[in-house]
């Protein structure tokens, strides 16, 4: 195998396996950029995954290649709906957000998997048929060596993750509404007396946050597991939590940690395929992942100061 394919090979991996890493990261800046942390990340993938998955298999029928796109929106839907219930405990009733985060981790899991069991009689849902798979993209995959490696091997929710993190870099830092939603999550009394409504900006975050979330567990369960059960998605969540403080809470940051652990994820996968990693044990590549955002997270990042009012409840009048 000569370099050039082997660059590509791990290119397309890592960019493949980083997809819902990056969605469900940037679901996360939205949140803690309002001031409210969000440890329920894995929750919402977990929701989003069993939703796009029997909504593919209830409805592949009635839209053919188009199912896994329109799962897309329905996970998106249930993750979101899912997030308010988080918003309504740490923001309305000011719960602890940690506490309130797992809670809806173990909520999650625990309804997904009991709808399981009620829908199919067994642990597991059937294996999808149509799902996203890996394509040159058109005239930029026939460009040379570049082409091979930044065009060819890709799934399109792949571009679509790159496009909604320059995206959500935009609207935090270059409009109103990011605006208002740094400032609640940064001084909510300062944001407060200017007029902004606090818990309005808030709420609204933690629904984005389930949305991206959803979208990131449903892209994950489409392209990856291709059905659902109690293993579909083991640590995605918390690792796309860890590539949000690696990305020191901006979404640039974010989509290029979650593409280094999308990087230490598909060693596991095409390890076997390199000439420098065959002879590696596969137990050591399959717990890369883990050790690396060990590592990352306790010596490699620096100083990562989080919004200065996130996880702490805002109570108006109160300084």
């Amino acid at each position: 195998m000569d370099t050039l394919t082997i660059i590509a090979l791990i290119v397309s991996s890592s960019l493949f396996a980083a997809t819902p890493l990056i969605f469900t990261a940037l679901g996360g800046v939205f949140s803690e950029k309002s001031g409210v942390v969000n440890i329920g990340l894995e929750g919402l993938m977990i929701i989003g995954a069993f939703t796009a998955i029997v909504f593919n298999l209830t409805f592949e029928a009635s839209f053919g290649a188009a199912t896994p796109w329109i799962a897309l929106f329905a996970a998106m839907l249930a993750g979101g709906l899912l997030s308010l219930l988080h918003a309504v405990a740490s923001i309305t009733f000011r719960a602890d957000q940690v506490v309130s985060g797992v809670a809806i981790n173990f909520l999650a899991l625990g309804l997904s998997l009991f709808l399981v069991k009620l829908l199919y009689d067994k642990g597991q849902t059937d294996m999808i048929n149509t799902r996203f798979i890996k394509k040159d993209l058109p005239l930029l995959g026939d460009i040379p060596v570049i082409g091979d490696i930044l065009f060819s091997g890709l799934a399109y929710p792949t571009f679509l993750a790159i496009a909604v993190a320059f995206l959500s870099w935009y609207v935090l830092y270059k409009t109103p509404f990011g605006l208002r939603l740094r400032a609640v999550g940064e001084h909510p009394m300062a944001a407060d007396t200017m007029g902004i409504n606090v818990a309005k900006m808030r709420y609204i975050a933690v629904f984005i946050s389930g949305l991206l979330g959803g979208l990131g567990g449903a892209v994950y369960a489409q392209s990856i597991s291709l059905d659902f059960s109690h293993a579909t998605i083991t640590g995605q969540g918390f690792m796309a939590l860890a590539a949000m403080i690696f990305g020191k809470w901006h979404p640039l940051g974010a989509m290029g940690a979650a593409i280094f652990f999308g990087f230490a994820q598909s060693l596991s996968i095409v390890g076997s395929s390199i000439p420098f990693l065959e002879t590696v044990p596969a137990v050591y590549l399959l717990i890369a992942p883990y050790v690396l955002t060990i590592l990352a997270l306790a010596g490699f990042i620096g100083r990562a100061d989080a919004p200065k009012a996130s996880g702490t409840p805002y109570v108006k009048g109160n300084r």
